[in-house]
């Protein structure tokens, strides 16, 4: 293969790598365009935001619960609260219940899988806490279970989830649909309305 071929075929490769990248980026920006444009989907930021800075200003402490990409998200917000998103602050109550892989494993072990987060939620969660509970397709039996079990426990429960996951409303006080039915996106939307409540929260904190 002469020179000229072997850049030829790079560049090619190049452009098509490019092509993609740029259609999943569309479609990211479409997706959030809906969303901003959405009244319902903002007066339900609007509403869970303040109802965990009501609860965190309380004493209370915020839960959060997910699967695979959603769990790292559970564990990214958690962080932003504990420490800060953007300001000095008090710090607040929240803890990823998808991080110590002791207990996980245990309760995977000893209960099944589907009771991996309810087990946590009973030996943590106390009347006035709030649970996220993040899914992309509002169908995960472990994370209805936890909401489940949040409700009877008296938490508020809240759900992100995307275009198809509307039952998941059943058991939420509150539910946030991203406007995708595609996964990569919908967690997108997920951690960028996170950020927007994070920094509402902060605001909050400081009047």
């Amino acid at each position: 293969m002469t020179v000229g071929a072997f850049l030829g075929k790079q560049t090619t490769e190049e452009s098509v790598g490019v092509g993609v990248i740029r259609a999943h980026l569309e479609r990211s920006l479409g997706a959030l365009e809906r969303a901003v444009r959405d009244s319902t989907i903002l007066l339900t930021l609007e509403n869970i935001a303040n109802v965990i800075s009501e609860r965190l200003r309380a004493g209370n402490k915020l839960l959060i619960v997910g699967n695979g990409g959603s769990a790292a998200d559970a564990q990214h917000v958690a962080a932003e609260i504990v420490g800060r998103y953007k300001r000095e602050r008090p710090a607040c109550a929240a803890i990823a219940l998808t991080t110590d892989s002791s207990v996980l494993t245990a309760i995977s072990n000893d209960y099944g899988f589907e009771r991996v987060f309810v087990r946590q939620i009973e030996g943590l969660g106390v009347r006035g806490d709030v649970l996220l509970a993040l899914s992309t397709s509002g169908r995960s039996p472990n994370i209805l279970a936890a909401l489940r079990a949040a409700r009877t426990r008296g938490l508020v429960t809240i759900g992100f989830t995307g275009a198809r996951g509307e039952a998941m409303g059943a058991d939420c006080d509150h539910l946030l649909i991203a406007p995708s039915d595609e996964t990569p996106i919908i967690q997108q939307i997920h951690l960028a309305v996170a950020h927007g409540i994070c920094d509402a929260l902060e605001q909050s904190l400081m009047n």
